[in-house]
């Protein structure tokens, strides 16, 4: 119904991505589908090692053992508020975690973009509507983010310990071209890959934000990219039923292209 946080796992060779609404969490073995069912929304995570994840949730931050099942809270957010729940999310470099929150009902400004880091959740950013395209320049100076509703990508300065250092700064207006950013992932050069939800494509921005590329896919609402594959030059996609009055075959899949680009691991995140 809502693909979203894909995340390539680099020490299992494994994809893992979320459908939201679903409360799911979903991959793939060489023996078939692979799913786990959560009763609440989940949306994003990150590597913790091969074989724990850190799972973003409408009422915090989890540690999950793939191949138990076993969950294990490490952090309430926003759980006293039921209209909220989690959006999108990705390892910093610094071991960190970012990830957003919004209203169940995309309520105006009712959003949040977080970080833990060492064990610590701090607010970096509220007054957010859907926060999405979250992810980092790879030498750790930048960090990058959306507000899907406002058709803005934004970029942040970071210190050297993985804070904002200064106000955020428009990186692409989209808004223009009636373009609605959703979830992105930066590859080995820099270049950040945004999907663009009911534009039917992800497009490839250089780090000084022009153009450089743009991939079409079936899909109407692709909704977040991840690099991997043995080489990294796979991108995966997920897409989303969601909106969608009479969905076609193509819509709410998760797609695989080979690109002629390198991606990246993503980084590990620091529980201590």
């Amino acid at each position: 119904m809502l693909g979203e946080g894909a995340l390539w796992h680099p020490e299992r060779g494994q994809l893992f991505w979320f459908d939201i609404l679903a409360g799911k969490l979903l991959s793939r073995s060489a023996d078939g589908p692979l799913e786990w069912s959560f009763g609440e929304c989940v949306s994003a995570a990150g590597w913790v090692d091969r074989d724990r994840l850190l799972i973003a949730s409408e009422t915090g931050l989890s540690l999950f053992d793939i191949a138990t099942g076993e969950r294990t809270g490490i952090a309430a957010v926003e759980a006293d508020d039921a209209s909220t729940r989690s959006n999108d999310g990705r390892a910093d470099p610094f071991g960190g975690f970012w990830f957003g929150t919004m209203g169940k009902k995309a309520e105006q400004g009712r959003g949040a973009i977080y970080r833990f880091n060492k064990g610590r959740v701090e607010k970096l950013f509220d007054a957010i509507t859907i926060p999405n395209a979250i992810c980092f320049a790879p030498d750790g100076r930048r960090a990058y983010y959306a507000d899907t509703t406002s058709g803005m990508v934004y970029a942040v300065k970071l210190d050297r310990e993985g804070w904002p250092a200064g106000e955020p700064e428009v990186f692409i207006d989209l808004t223009l071209e009636d373009i609605s950013p959703d979830g992105a992932v930066t590859d080995a050069e820099g270049c950040l890959w945004n999907a663009q939800w009911g534009a039917s494509r992800v497009a490839c921005y250089a780090p000084d934000g022009s153009l450089k590329k743009v991939v079409s896919l079936p899909a109407a609402h692709v909704s977040c990219p991840a690099f991997g594959g043995a080489d990294f030059s796979t991108l995966f996609v997920t897409s989303a039923l969601e909106n969608i009055p009479s969905p076609r075959p193509a819509d709410g899949l998760t797609y695989a292209v080979r690109l002629d680009v390198s991606g990246r691991p993503e980084p590990a995140v620091l529980t201590a």
